[in-house]
């Protein structure tokens, strides 16, 4: 059953960080890895951002789809096969999909982050996840209409 409470609940939240993560366009990338504090909140924000939208994507592909379908085999298949459902177009999922690289490095690579991959990442996260946000709330809308 699609939840879509929960589902604009975690887009909000989504919103929230991606306001948060604007503010960090303003340093540069010498600034951040200088700083201890705002290296911990770009990598928390960014974290946070992209473990939602993997909420996100898991709930709707439970919801959409049939129980013996195999589940995705790894975080990035969860955008992937959200394209293949219809929810936003495949070369979107594809360019996403890229995200769990970065999440991947922050959550099993922290005692070696490369800033300079990081820092690009602020731009490419701000571009997409404001994307992702808005493919998920046309989706849930189109499936309101539905019903």
């Amino acid at each position: 059953m699609l939840r879509q409470e929960l589902v604009q609940r975690k887009i909000s939240l989504i919103q929230n960080e991606l306001a948060h993560l604007e503010q960090f366009k303003k340093f540069t990338l010498d600034e951040i890895a200088k700083d201890y504090v705002k290296q911990a909140a770009l990598e928390r924000i960014l974290e946070r951002t992209i473990m939602r939208a993997l909420d996100i994507n898991n709930h709707l592909l439970v919801a959409l789809t049939s129980k013996d379908i195999a589940p995705p085999k790894d975080y990035r298949e969860t955008f992937l096969r959200l394209a293949n459902l219809k929810v936003y177009p495949p070369e979107f999922g594809q360019e996403i999909s890229k995200s769990v690289g970065t999440r991947n490095i922050l959550v099993h690579e922290y005692d070696q982050v490369d800033y300079q991959k990081v820092y690009n990442s602020i731009g490419d996260c701000l571009r997409d996840y404001h994307r992702y946000c808005q493919y998920i709330l046309d989706f849930l809308d189109s499936q309101t209409k539905k019903e």
